[in-house]
């Protein structure tokens, strides 16, 4: 079930009713109902894997008591061992077990010995990557003694599989969504209006901004010895703007959709691409990776109390694992190894917390040297966004020798001038609205209603005016 399809229109009014009128405002009765609308909302993609899913929530939440209840340390490591090999176990069998039976038997052919390794013939489970993710920060945090086990089965289960963000996140912590669970919800207008607005603005990023730019992206990617050096440039350019307007687009509607139910999600995205280098960057975009990368992974290492060596060695090791958890393919690899390199002289002079606030904030324009900073940064992201969209490293490599042809210097071939003016009402806009949630999450606030009225419709004419062809989100493949 799509969040930009007819189905899901349906399935939100109905669990939204229900949730608030149904319940009559029973605490109880109201995470029963987002479990079962969540499982059923799950069920849509493919009800076999849903048992899966309550598999790994039910081994969580029992090695979760486990663990604190453990008479010895040893016992305590054994629970807490026992989720993280099986969690990461079913991740690995179906994710990266055919990456890693193929790509050995690729390496002994290449040194002479002839290996045919079983393959799985099975389709990735959907949201496996996040939900995984969910128990293993829960699961760690306990172990850590950060916070105490969930005894209720059904508070721990919405915390889990929580419809919004089951599929693509983004990745929450206990100690931010189990609270919010827990405790007493009432219904509140302003802040339902506003989710709305985000689960609008969300819309149109993936329907009018995302699947427009894939069609180009795509007609280039899939038929890269056909165009020339200039028409590669504007296809990477469009991606990137396809991968923001897809993943960010999902991230606001499943923080609408959630603000909706009264549960305030972590936000996921902060305008990345207006980001002066490499490491805001990083801090902007797919957040709830990234801060979950820093704290289990990162810190752990070492983080950056060591010396240089030590820093690098631990940003290397973040960033590709970032790209192997995106996918198993060594072009993901080879993205996450760019990004080390590309924010690599931020660690080494350490400068990599210099842009911590939103740039150009207070005025309406940037200067030369914030235009500059942002242009490099997001040259840099596109360059490695071309191995994120590749097949595999060899199409990437000859997509970067097409660039680097006497072709760029022509005309790029068969753009759409309405796409163009798209995306360029799109970037104002998010300049316009960059310092706060969402980019219109202010817009309008102080015009007569009438005209927030007149603005809201035309964004809904844009999307059913300028809609792609319907593409699946990017992230539901990870």
């Amino acid at each position: 079930m799509l969040f930009n399809s007819i189905e899901f229109a349906i399935f939100l009014p109905i669990v939204f009713l229900l949730y608030w009128f149904g319940t009559r405002g029973n605490l109880k009765i109201q995470n029963i109902l987002l479990l079962v609308s969540s499982y059923y909302f799950y069920a849509c993609w493919d009800y076999r894997f849903l048992f899966l899913l309550m598999f790994s929530t039910f081994l969580d939440y029992f090695t979760g008591i486990k663990m604190h209840d453990a008479k010895s340390e040893g016992m305590k490591k054994f629970w807490f061992w026992l989720s993280i090999v099986i969690n990461l176990g079913f991740l690995g069998i179906f994710k990266y077990y055919n990456f890693f039976a193929e790509s050995l038997a690729n390496s002994l052919s290449m040194a002479g010995f002839k290996a045919d390794f079983w393959t799985l013939q099975v389709i990735l489970p959907v949201g496996i990557s996040f939900y995984t993710f969910h128990g293993l920060s829960y699961v760690i945090d306990i172990y850590k003694e950060r916070i105490k086990p969930e005894r209720n089965f059904v508070d721990y289960s919405v915390f889990v599989s929580f419809f919004p963000l089951l599929v693509a996140g983004p990745i929450e912590r206990a100690t931010h969504l189990l609270p919010q669970i827990q405790r007493k919800r009432e219904f509140n207008y302003n802040n339902a209006v506003d989710g709305l607005k985000q689960i609008l603005w969300g819309l149109f990023k993936k329907v009018v901004i995302a699947d427009n730019c894939a069609e180009y992206a795509n007609m280039v990617f899939n038929n890269s010895g056909e165009y020339s050096g200039s028409t590669h440039v504007v296809a990477a350019i469009f991606f990137a703007f396809q991968i923001y307007g897809d993943f960010s687009g999902y991230s606001d509607i499943a923080l609408g959709t959630a603000r909706l139910f009264g549960i305030d999600l972590l936000r996921n995205f902060s305008f990345p691409y207006f980001s002066r280098d490499i490491a805001e960057f990083w801090r902007r975009w797919h957040i709830s990776l990234s801060t979950w990368f820093r704290d289990y992974l990162y810190i752990p290492l070492g983080g950056s109390k060591g010396g240089n060596w030590m820093r690098i060695r631990n940003t290397f090791i973040i960033f590709i694992v970032s790209g192997f958890w995106h996918g198993a393919n060594w072009t993901f690899i080879a993205w996450g190894f760019l990004n080390a390199l590309f924010i690599l002289p931020s660690i080494i002079f350490r400068n990599n917390r210099n842009n911590l606030d939103i740039v150009a904030q207070g005025r309406t324009f940037a200067n030369f040297r914030e235009i500059v900073a942002m242009v490099i940064t997001f040259t840099l992201t596109v360059f490695a966004w071309i191995f994120f969209r590749a097949d595999n490293l060899t199409e990437a490599f000859q997509y970067i020798g097409e660039i680097f042809s006497p072709s760029v210097f022509s005309k790029p071939e068969n753009i759409k001038n309405s796409t163009v003016w798209l995306l360029v009402g799109f970037v104002i806009m998010e300049w316009l609205g960059r310092e706060e949630q969402y980019a219109i999450a202010k817009t309008g606030h102080n015009w007569p209603k009438v005209l927030r009225w007149i603005f809201y419709y035309i964004i809904v004419i844009l999307i059913f005016q300028f809609r792609g062809l319907s593409q699946q989100f990017i992230y539901f493949q990870f």
